[in-house]
């Protein structure tokens, strides 16, 4: 008959916490005790700062919404932000389910795009889940090159968001 392993600490430690949670044990056997975790000597390390989601390599940076973007001038960005620049073609989201609304988001986009508009607007509704999902299908890999930035038309007017489109290069 083969000898048995003698149990390592690790296996000791899992074994008796264990024990503690049997509710009856045969008789003349006793629970191991649990041994408390040696205290840490130095204080723990204080939580990093969250980060940006960042995108991979080779990749258009993550976009933001109502921040200036990198490769903008700050006067396109403020007559951009301020609504000086005017949007040519919107897109209104009301009663679409979010499926539909994704995929019309999509389509729209990348007509715009190819049609060399400038300034559009994604009309979404104050509170809706449309407009708290809309940044997210903003910045999926397929849409995130074609975009340049992306801003409410005005701080009181969170149920909309314009979008700046980069130029089409040749």
């Amino acid at each position: 008959m083969a000898r048995a392993k003698a149990l390592s600490a690790a296996d000791m430690k899992l074994w008796a916490a264990y024990s503690q949670t049997l509710s009856r044990l045969m008789p003349g056997k006793t629970r191991l005790p649990v041994e408390p975790e040696p205290l840490a000597q130095t204080a723990p390390a204080p939580d990093p700062a969250p980060l940006k989601p960042r995108a991979p390599a080779g990749h258009a940076p993550y976009i933001s919404l109502d921040t200036t973007p990198t490769g903008l001038d700050k006067s396109t960005w403020k007559k951009f932000a301020t609504g000086k620049i005017r949007a040519v073609q919107r897109l209104d989201l009301h009663g679409h389910t979010a499926a539909r609304a994704h995929h019309a988001v999509i389509h729209f986009i990348e007509r715009s795009y190819s049609s060399q508009l400038r300034c559009i607007e994604i009309i979404t509704g104050k509170g809706e889940i449309l407009s708290r999902e809309l940044p997210y299908w903003l910045n999926a890999p397929s849409l995130r090159p074609l975009i340049l930035a992306i801003a409410h038309p005005h701080a009181a007017n969170t149920g909309s968001v314009r979008i700046l489109l980069r130029r089409l290069r040749a």
